[in-house]
C-alpha cells in the first residue's frame, strides 16, 4: 500500500522496512506479539499497546501517526465511533488518521480502494509522489 499510494517509489521488501526513514515514515505495531490474525489479541493487550504507542508519539513527536485497522484503533484508543479516515483525536501536536488493513481478511477494500486512502492520508501530510531515485 505504501508504494501503491505514492510514499515509497518502488515496493519494499519486508527486510527492507528500514528505509522508511528515508522517506520521512516510521513503523511500529500497536501490539508487539505477532498473530495469524488480529481478533488473536485482547482488549487489554490493545489498550497497553495504545498506551505505550501514545508515549512512544509523545516524545518522538511525528506529524502525524497512521493507524492500520479502525478496530485497532477503536479498541487501543477507547473511540469506539471512530471510522477511517483522520481523526478528532491528537496525542500531543500529532494528528491521527486511521487506515484499512490491508489484510486478506478485509475483502470489502480493494487495493485501488485502499491506496487511495492511503493516498489521502499522503497528500494531508504534504508529501509528494515518492518518485525514483536517478
Amino acid at each position: 500500500m505504501l508504494h501503491l499510494s505514492g510514499f515509497t517509489p518502488r515496493l519494499l521488501r519486508p527486510d527492507e522496512q528500514g528505509e522508511l526513514l528515508s522517506y520521512r515514515l516510521g513503523i511500529t505495531n500497536v501490539v508487539a506479539r505477532p498473530t495469524a490474525r488480529a481478533d488473536e489479541l485482547s482488549r487489554e493487550e490493545y489498550v497497553e499497546g495504545g498506551r505505550v504507542l501514545a508515549e512512544k508519539v509523545l516524545r518522538l513527536r511525528p506529524r502525524w501517526l497512521a493507524v492500520v485497522g479502525v478496530t485497532a484503533y477503536r479498541t487501543a484508543f477507547g473511540e469506539p465511533r471512530a471510522a477511517i479516515g483522520p481523526q478528532e483525536r491528537t496525542i500531543g501536536t500529532t494528528r491521527i488518521w486511521v487506515l484499512p488493513n490491508p489484510s486478506g481478511l478485509n475483502a470489502h477494500w480493494t487495493a485501488r480502494t485502499m491506496a487511495e486512502e492511503y493516498a489521502r492520508l499522503r497528500e494531508a501530510a504534504g508529501l509528494p509522489v515518492a518518485t525514483a531515485e536517478a
